[in-house]
């Protein structure tokens, strides 16, 4: 995936020794998400431009959708996100890594780390049923929400299970009456209870069509979407689903502690996901560049204690932390809204065009320090006030 390239990119450029196993024979498949991402997040990690095959379509604005239908819509004057072909993004990144000087090893799983006295000293992999152990000074691990090594050596920090949404994926050959350069998004718990559903078009008028759920089948919600919703089903009704997967999403914010001796932790492994959306890849790629800065200076100073890893949660945490943090309290009290609270919410947000102040202020990456310069106009302060009384009362 992303994060264990960029980590693979970050501490290779800066003269560390580092081989990737990944366990399939691949790069970038199966995918596991949307692959809407911020540009000024990919600007940030100075992954600009993206070759023109990698980007499947830009976007200037976003309407939202309550579950009765109401809209409120966003627009900026140049293009704000794009989406990405996942597999071709992923295999960019890794290209990079190869590039840089890392060594990548395909179809070859990492099945345990080695544990000597309390520290990670290198990983035991499987290739074609034959075990091996490499040894390592410096083990990262991002191999998702899974994270098999972590509980097989009995390191998994605490994850929210509670706070964890099945996500479903679904290419689509076409969507009807879809502005190319907009994203939508559809709120209510009768279609998505826990995120949202989404549709994501792309620029020859096919699109990806996804939601996620706290609970349940998220195939159900998916054909309950495309079928039932007042607007998404009028969109939908003619289109056909050539690809689906299907996949987890952490929303209870980042693991307690996300290194340990000879260990570090990225992506959906460490839970660095933006708990309001669901959107991991920017975020984890920002703590990845940072895990594979740290792993470089471990190498150079030969020191892989707790002690001098603890400097990498220091770090991403000053770049992100409190972004994180309220995001995760804006998600708890999303998810207390009811569907009829939604709606007004909306409405709120249209009625005082909450957009042009988002268009002015808004960052999609930093939604904590964004709500913070959002909260000086009275509008904002308005609908937040109600989401406040709405979500704790």
């Amino acid at each position: 995936g992303p994060c264990g390239s960029f980590s693979a990119l970050a501490a290779t450029k800066l003269g560390a020794k580092v081989v990737v196993y990944e366990e399939h024979g691949k790069v970038g498949v199966p995918p596991h998400c949307a692959g809407h991402l911020s540009l000024s997040g990919l600007k940030r990690l100075g992954l600009l431009p993206l070759p023109a095959k990698v980007v499947e379509n830009q976007f200037e604005g976003a309407v939202f959708f309550s579950p009765s239908g109401r809209a409120f819509s966003v627009r900026f004057s140049s293009p704000v996100t794009c989406v990405v072909n996942r597999e071709l993004f992923d295999r960019y990144l890794a290209e990079l890594a190869v590039k840089a000087g890392a060594e990548y090893c395909l179809g070859v799983r990492a099945e345990s780390v080695v544990l000597e006295s309390g520290r990670v000293k290198g990983v035991v992999v499987s290739h074609k049923g034959v075990k091996e152990t490499v040894a390592s000074n410096l083990v990262i691990d991002a191999e998702g929400v899974s994270s098999v090594l972590l509980k097989k050596a009995g390191l998994l920090q605490t994850l929210n299970r509670s706070m964890v949404v099945n996500a479903i994926e679904a290419e689509l050959d076409k969507v009807d009456d879809m502005t190319t350069d907009t994203v939508e998004v559809y709120l209510g718990r009768k279609y998505a209870p826990g995120l949202f559903a989404w549709i994501i078009p792309r620029r020859d008028s096919s699109a990806k069509v996804g939601l996620a759920v706290m609970a349940g089948d998220p195939r159900k919600y998916l054909h309950r979407f495309m079928q039932s919703h007042p607007v998404a089903s009028k969109k939908l009704r003619n289109s056909k689903i050539v690809k689906l997967s299907v996949h987890p999403i952490p929303l209870g914010g980042p693991i307690p502690k996300t290194y340990s001796n000879g260990l570090l932790i990225v992506g959906d492994a460490a839970s660095q996901v933006k708990p309001t959306t669901g959107g991991g890849v920017v975020v984890g790629l920002l703590c990845s560049k940072v895990a594979g800065e740290v792993a470089c200076e471990a190498v150079n100073n030969n020191d892989f204690s707790e002690v001098f890893l603890s400097r990498y949660q220091s770090r991403w945490k000053k770049a992100i932390g409190f972004e994180l943090t309220v995001m995760r309290y804006l998600r708890l009290m999303l998810n207390r809204l009811s569907d009829n609270e939604v709606d007004k919410l909306i409405e709120l947000c249209s009625k005082f065009e909450i957009g042009k102040i988002l268009e002015e202020h808004g960052d999609l990456d930093f939604e904590g320090t964004s709500l913070i310069r959002m909260l000086r106009h009275p509008a904002t302060l308005v609908v937040s006030i109600y989401f406040l009384l709405s979500s704790v009362i």
